[in-house]
C-alpha cells in the first residue's frame, strides 16, 4: 500500500483551494533497470475528488505523469468541509484519503 496523500485545502470567498501530493513510483513501462530488463508500466490510472461526497474533479492519467504526483483544484465551498482523494493504478492498488478544509 502507497503512503498517504498530503491534502492541504484552504476556503476563501467561497472557493476551496485544494492541493494534493501523491506518493506513487509512476513506471512507464519503457524504462529499465540495471540488468537491461525493462520494468513494467505502473502508473495512476484515475484520480476522483470529492468535496463532502460529491465529486468536483476526475483524472483519467497515464505513464506521461510523474512519480509523487502533484495536483491543485479549485471547488465551491467552505472551512469544515471534507475533501476526499481517490486513485486507482494499472494494477489495482486504490488509495482514499481525506482532509477537512481550514
Amino acid at each position: 500500500m502507497a503512503d498517504p496523500m498530503r491534502i492541504r485545502a484552504r476556503a476563501a470567498d467561497g472557493i476551496v483551494d485544494a492541493r494534493v501530493l501523491m506518493a506513487h513510483e509512476m513506471e512507464t513501462g519503457i524504462r529499465k533497470d540495471s540488468a537491461g530488463k525493462l520494468i513494467p508500466a505502473w502508473f495512476i490510472q484515475e484520480v476522483v475528488c470529492q468535496l463532502n461526497g460529491k465529486p468536483v474533479m476526475t483524472a483519467q492519467w497515464g505513464p506521461a505523469i510523474s512519480k509523487n504526483p502533484f495536483l491543485q483544484f479549485k471547488a465551491k465551498g467552505k472551512a469544515g468541509d471534507k475533501i476526499t482523494v481517490t486513485w486507482v493504478d494499472n494494477k489495482g492498488d486504490k488509495r482514499t484519503d481525506e482532509a477537512t478544509v481550514a
